[in-house]
């Protein structure tokens, strides 16, 4: 990689800067020889990048979200309560889990990081100690003679912006054309203080205009009207090889833009502001209210003001521009009329057009001063080297920054091979049909999920999205089976599937299938629903969903819908569906992708389908085996606090956390969920507070090996904690076999000696590994798997290897476990008077209780209240 960086200059990045970037590109995708391999592998694993340890900070509980949030989905609802004809609501496509996961999103790559400080502090920290290697002598002269910068004299933002680019440009550079890589020369050669402004502004998403007193950057930059110049020249461009190939996709809009002979890096307010609105809209409401006492208009709102101050701009003649003042009592009520005749927003002029509008231009410009935005087509074409760097358009000022502060993060990582994939993006047109699948993606989930109830025009938009996406979908859906079938080896393309534009088109083909249900069209949701379980490439995490709600129909609606009845009689019809429907149920069991939280519903519906048709009794299906145990309640008494100050820290509603007095400890102020643990603790239970922390803890110890598999793709960089599908529904086909066999040692009690293996191999390195805790002691884990059943064990971690993201969170509060009379391992679920149980704890609760796991309610009750200041 650094062989094909370009040369630096003097005027571009010092030296020793330049050098300390090169050598964070090498660590972000080294490969290293390959070692001998390990049991399980597919590839041997690259040797420790690290060899100083130190402890990783402990992990909290996190939530943690998905770039393309693909695991949402239909509700789990119980076959006793599916007769419902309305539909789903919108929350049915879309858990809470995954509305919580879009207001944070991470990028894939973020989400593998280990736990890392970004604070300023941290930011600032970084920045000095590059500020003090570039000023080191070097050679007898000084490595930034030609700087002027003194303050951080080298940002972390550029350096991440840099890496950014040129990891992109080095492996992937086909995607861009002749006149795009031009573009990135020139950058390269742009001074360094013009690249800083140009990045800050950038991180903002967006190239609105910035006035240029108030850009807030001024301290780190030595000569800001230098680097505003600089970006603002306008530079020549080579004449194109050829000429492009116009080839559009049908029914799908590329946001293709193309670059002249000529452009800017940045756009200066004189040459491009040319109308009022535009100009108005970087005045602040106190300037426009200035402004509307001169010029004699008025407006309740800054909204106001501005569509006033366009109807005067455009609509008087050039009195004001003479120095003349308009008298109210000389205006004609005919003009006052003809006033309020004309539209509130005029048509766009050029300066040209009008005296009068050129006037209030300059006007306004005297107040803003000079401007600056960045220009359209170059913000374009680095938001997407972003896009192809990130793999996602999810990026944020926190995508930039986290990459660099892990790799000067003292911390110890996983042993594997880095690999970041050239062919992920084959062609410019796989980009541009990629980011356009997901500016369609996006608008779908802004009609069903963000802008309130959708209602019937929202639900009809969305079937005219799906309308013109759905024959693309089909093409690209046949060339993928085509390309499984005869270019990937087993599982490799689960991962790279992610970044084609098939995948969000299936995403908006299942949420169109929720709107078809919405609509009553019950009979176009079945087809829909039929099309996606015959594909098994897209969305495997959804299949469970797509079963329960085919069945659903088939049971209830489809026989009143089927156009080519069996029998004219209604109950013969009915029957027909009803097998039809058990059918379904039974291929939902048997499908391998079909996680396992979906079973029960499945069992449960199908029984009751056996039972209408009569099916003999020996022919039924007995799941007895698996039947699910109401948990047991149990009831501790305590004494709770409550505080006289109902109002919360800085002015907030207080929180709804009980206080309560820790009895059995040292008496001394506890949560409920303390107060239970040492209740549970006087009967002879060991135990944590951990609300899953533990469990993730046990994943990794147990998947380890197969957590850092070489798979092509899941590790770009050489300071992840997971591979980057972890956290996907790619995850477990990927690695089908491995996890298989893992759950059946699991099973067979071969859990302890799989911890303590890991544990003596890792455990002096405190190695960063997603969800392993080191805080944990290794005899308590050993302890705590001995009193797990191992069928049940192995239940538990195939539901996190299914669904790592969504099930990482909702666990019961406390796990607890005893050697004595018998060995006996239980999670309780505490619950004061404010709690209730969420979905997902409601979820947890049945995977456990159907895996054999005892599962407890315990009821907080206070025996005494005492106030407290």
């Amino acid at each position: 990689l650094t062989s094909r960086l370009p040369h630096s200059s003097s005027k571009v990045i010092s030296l020793r800067c330049r050098t300390l970037l090169t050598s964070m590109m090498d660590a972000f995708v080294q490969r290293l020889p390959r070692p001998k391999p390990q049991t399980p592998s597919r590839s041997p694993t690259r040797p420790s990048p690290l060899g100083e340890s130190e402890r990783p900070t402990k992990k909290v509980k996190v939530e943690i979200q998905n770039s393309d949030c693909d695991d949402d989905e239909y509700d789990i609802k119980s076959a006793d309560e599916d007769a419902d004809t309305s539909g789903l609501t919108v929350n049915d496509v879309s858990d809470e889990d995954d509305k919580d996961d879009r207001r944070t999103r991470q990028t894939d790559i973020e989400s593998t990081l280990p736990p890392i400080q970004a604070d300023k502090e941290a930011i600032e920290e970084y920045e000095l100690m590059n500020s003090s290697q570039a000023s080191a002598p070097d050679d007898g002269k000084p490595a930034t003679a030609n700087r002027q910068w003194i303050r951080g004299k080298s940002s972390i933002y550029v350096d991440a912006f840099n890496l950014a680019l040129y990891t992109v440009l080095a492996d992937e550079s086909h995607l861009f054309d002749a006149k795009e890589r031009n573009v990135f020369d020139q950058w390269k050669n742009l001074e360094y203080e013009a690249q800083y402004l140009y990045v800050r502004l950038f991180l903002r998403k967006t190239s609105a205009w910035h006035r240029q007193d108030r850009l807030g950057y001024y301290s780190d930059i030595s000569d800001p009207d230098a680097a505003i110049k600089s970006l603002q020249i306008l530079r020549e461009l080579p004449e194109p090889e050829v000429s492009k190939d116009s080839n559009p996709v049908e029914g799908v809009e590329l946001e293709e833009f193309s670059l002249g002979d000529t452009f800017t890096f940045a756009d200066a307010s004189e040459e491009h502001i040319t109308t009022i609105e535009e100009a108005a809209s970087l005045l602040s409401l106190d300037e426009l209210k200035d402004l509307a006492k001169e010029a004699k208009f008025q407006g309740r709102n800054k909204a106001d003001l501005v569509r006033a101050l366009c109807r005067t701009g455009y609509q008087q003649t050039g009195l004001f521009a003479h120095g003349l003042q308009r008298s109210g009592s000389g205006e004609s009520q005919t003009a006052r009329g003809l006033m309020r005749d004309r539209h509130d927003t005029p048509p766009q002029l050029n300066r040209q057009d009008s005296n009068q509008t050129q006037h209030f231009l300059d006007k306004i410009r005297d107040i803003t001063g000079p401007c600056i935005r960045l220009s359209p087509l170059t913000y374009k074409l680095f938001e997407r080297v972003h896009l192809v760097f990130y793999r996602s358009t999810e990026w944020t000022e926190k995508s930039l920054t986290a990459i660099i502060l892990a790799s000067i993060a003292r911390r110890n990582y996983p042993d594997y091979i880095v690999c970041r994939s050239t062919n992920i993006f084959a062609t410019r047109r796989h980009v541009l049909e990629f980011e356009s699948a997901i500016r369609v993606e996006a608008e779908v989930d802004q009609v069903l999920e963000f802008n309130g109830p959708p209602g019937e025009a929202g639900f009809r938009k969305v079937v005219d999205i799906f309308d013109r996406v759905y024959p693309r979908w089909k093409v690209l859906l046949a060339e993928e089976q085509e390309k499984e079938r005869r270019v990937y080896e087993e599982g490799e393309g689960a991962y790279l599937r992610r970044f084609t534009p098939v995948h969000s088109y299936t995403r908006i083909v299942h949420k169109a299938a929720f709107v078809f249900g919405r609509l009553k069209d019950h009979e176009r949701e079945h087809s829909i629903l039929t099309e996606l379980l015959d594909q098994h490439l897209f969305h495997p995490a959804r299949r469970g969903s797509w079963y329960q709600r085919k069945a659903l129909l088939e049971e209830h609606y489809m026989h009143a819908l089927d156009g080519n009845a069996v029998s004219a009689d209604p109950d013969v019809q009915k029957k027909h569906w009803k097998r039809i429907a058990a059918t379904t149920c039974e291929t939902g069991l048997e499908d391998k992708d079909c996680h396992l939280i979906y079973h029960y519903d499945l069992q449960k519906r199908l029984i009751k389908l056996e039972k209408q048709l009569r099916i003999p009794r020996r022919l039924q299906h007995d799941f007895g085996h698996v039947r699910l145990q109401k948990p047991v309640e149990h009831t501790v008494e305590g004494i709770q606090l409550k505080r006289n100050d109902r109002q919360g820290r800085n002015g907030r509603q207080a929180s709804t956390k009980t206080i309560w007095v820790d009895e059995l400890e040292d008496g001394g102020e506890c949560s409920v969920e303390e107060m239970c643990l040492s209740w549970y603790r006087s009967q002879g239970y060991k135990g944590y507070h951990a609300e899953g922390g533990i469990v993730r803890t046990l994943f990794a110890y147990l998947f380890y090996d197969i957590l850092f598999l070489y798979i092509p793709n899941v590790f770009q960089t050489a300071y992840q904690t997971c591979p980057l599908d972890l956290h996907t529904d790619s995850f477990y086909p990927t690695r089908m076999s491995e996890i298989n066999h893992r759950l059946v040692d699991i099973a067979n009690g071969c859990a302890e000696r799989i911890i303590r293996e890991v544990d003596a191999r890792e455990r002096e390195r405190r190695t960063c590994v997603i969800g392993l805790n080191w805080d944990y002691d290794v005899e308590d884990l050993v302890e705590l798997v001995g009193c797990f059943n191992g069928s049940a064990l192995a239940a538990l971690c195939k539901v996190m290897a299914q669904e790592y993201r969504q099930r990482g969170g909702g666990l019961p509060d406390l796990i607890l476990w005893r050697t004595e009379p018998e060995k006996e391992c239980m999670f309780a679920e505490v619950k004061s008077a404010n709690d209730r149980l969420s979905d997902t704890q409601r979820l947890w609760i049945h995977v456990l209780t159907g895996a054999g796991v005892k599962v407890v309610l315990c009821n907080a009750v206070a025996k005494e209240v005492k106030a407290v200041d």
